[in-house]
């Protein structure tokens, strides 16, 4: 990815926020973990207690390490949903007018990608990117943090909307990941048991890469 030439405008509106770079997400991705284990443990703790207390109070704790896998899933469905396409129009003109457009930012391989899996793969310093209509995963040597983005245009078409994310993002990659709204942080896998199937490849590709980067 080519140096940010200049700061996204959007930063001005969330002035408040601290910059998010490597030690940001790595602090982030901590302060994450430790709030899902504090909703977590207490589960864990009360299904072990109930056992040890009356061996037929097994049910209910059976229960309770539901619970306990449950909401660390429900968070990651909240941050796979950042990649989920939105309704696509009936006039194809557009569409495809706007996938024309995607296509020159891209190169082959991106290109290729993005016709399989509707999202565009893009390296940047923080790691590697998954950039959808909707939002961005990024994709960090340990774990994805999930991004999502709005539009202000809500008309524009999946391509376009796809291409104004990546040009953001070639922009000013800390700006990117300072304006968008932090959905989840955790292990990839959670992730993409989460993600429609025909994304799934586009995150895999990314987790590649950024292995092949970290190597």
């Amino acid at each position: 990815m080519a140096a940010e030439a200049s700061p996204l405008p959007e930063r001005a509106s969330v002035s408040w926020r601290r910059t998010v770079d490597e030690r940001a997400l790595r602090s982030y991705g901590r302060a994450w973990t430790a709030s899902t284990l504090a909703h977590v443990i207490p589960f864990v703790v009360t299904a072990v207690a109930l056992v040890v207390i009356e061996p037929w109070l097994a049910p209910m704790s059976a229960l309770a390490l539901v619970q306990a896998w449950v909401i660390p899933e429900l968070y990651a469905n909240r941050g796979a949903k950042v990649m989920r396409p939105r309704k696509q129009s009936n006039d194809e003109g557009p569409e495809r007018t706007a996938l024309g457009l995607l296509g020159d930012l891209l190169g082959h391989e991106q290109r290729d990608l993005y016709a399989r899996t509707g999202a565009v793969v893009e390296p940047g310093r923080l790691g590697t990117w998954v950039v959808g209509e909707q939002g961005a995963l990024l994709v960090t040597k340990r774990r994805v943090h999930t991004f999502c983005v709005r539009v202000s245009d809500p008309d524009l078409p999946g391509p376009d909307r796809v291409s104004h994310l990546v040009l953001a993002l070639r922009t000013d990659e800390l700006g990117f990941a300072t304006v968008a709204n932090r959905a989840f942080s955790g292990a990839r896998w959670r992730v993409r048991r989460r993600l429609p199937p025909r994304t799934r490849p586009a995150l895999d590709h990314a987790i590649g890469h950024e292995g092949e980067r970290r190597s």
